[in-house]
């Protein structure tokens, strides 16, 4: 398990991490978001003894990370998979992990197995793809077996087949009763991994809840309804106070969940082709929420001949 409890960064007069407070459970996989700048990797520096909070704490499993003597075998981090000596082959660069915590150089192989590097081990990591890398740092997170895994960006460079990859594992890592803290920026993923979110906005929690609790507070939905007879519909939709919009052939209606849009037009007998609840994306519930906390936003751009 993972505790923060008032934790804090500054840097100067400027605040990275404003006195947070969340905690990540085991057996599940919790999502961290947040826009570029709003302090997801201070956090997770702060939790592996990178950076030292200015005020409050961050355990694992109730001790701080720096008071570990095998730290491999309490938590698996992959923060920067490129932070490694580019004259090592990946063999060699996992023994030598595995002997600073007094691991068995088998577990070398069987971590190399399970990221598929095993026909490349002998290479030269300096020769690796993002990709190759990548698995490389999620081995090394892997190396101690241990009961928390950290994970930042983990399926930056790869390919879908990668990506589905490592949507697995997090998974098989959570079914296991491991802690699993996983941050990426690739929102459609996140929507099929995590659990459980904590978003964080300019140093500070935004949300910290379940996914479907985080999308049903966050997102816009409607239920779209298709009727040869529109008009009439919308007409009686719009009689009972509901906010009817005409896009196209279909309508979009809030106010009512689709159920009772159903039974509202079956008993004026008219007559019903579709009726769907729509509901955004995370994307979308992410970017409603952190629209005043993103710290870089370009400015969006008026196409060429497009009304203004």
């Amino acid at each position: 398990m993972i505790e923060a409890q008032g934790l804090t960064k500054r840097y100067g007069d400027r605040t990275a991490v404003d006195g947070i407070s969340f905690s990540v459970h085991p057996g599940r996989v919790t999502g961290f978001l947040g826009p570029n700048g709003a302090g997801k990797s201070t956090t997770m520096r702060m939790l592996l003894g990178l950076d030292r909070p200015t005020a409050g704490t961050v355990t694992v499993n109730g001790r701080s990370y720096a008071d570990f003597p095998a730290p491999l075998r309490q938590v698996g981090a992959l923060l920067e998979a490129r932070a490694l000596h580019p004259g090592r082959s990946a063999r060699d660069h996992l023994r030598w992990m595995a002997a600073s915590n007094g691991l068995a150089v088998r577990r070398v192989d069987e971590v190399l197995d399970m990221v598929g590097l095993t026909d490349v081990a002998g290479q030269r990591v300096g020769r690796f793809s993002l990709g190759m890398g990548q698995r490389l740092g999620i081995a090394v997170a892997l190396l101690g077996d241990p009961p928390v895994v950290v994970l930042d960006e983990p399926v930056n460079g790869l390919d879908p087949e990668g990506i589905r990859w490592v949507r697995t594992l997090t998974r098989r890592l959570a079914a296991e009763g491991r802690t699993v803290f996983l941050s990426s920026h690739l929102m459609s993923e996140m929507a099929l991994t995590a659990d459980h979110l904590v978003v964080i906005g300019r140093g500070r929690i935004l949300a910290d809840c379940s996914m479907a609790d985080f999308i049903a507070q966050h997102a816009a939905s409607y239920v779209r309804v298709a009727s040869p007879q529109r008009g009439e519909v919308a007409d009686l939709l719009r009689s009972q106070g509901l906010d009817v919009a005409v896009h196209g052939d279909e309508l979009r209606v809030q106010g009512l969940d689709a159920a009772a849009v159903g039974e509202l037009v079956g008993r004026s007998g008219l007559l019903l082709h579709e009726l769907t609840l729509v509901r955004s994306s995370l994307e979308d519930a992410f970017m409603t929420l952190t629209a005043t906390s993103v710290e870089y936003s370009a400015r969006q751009q008026t196409p060429a001949g497009a009304p203004r």
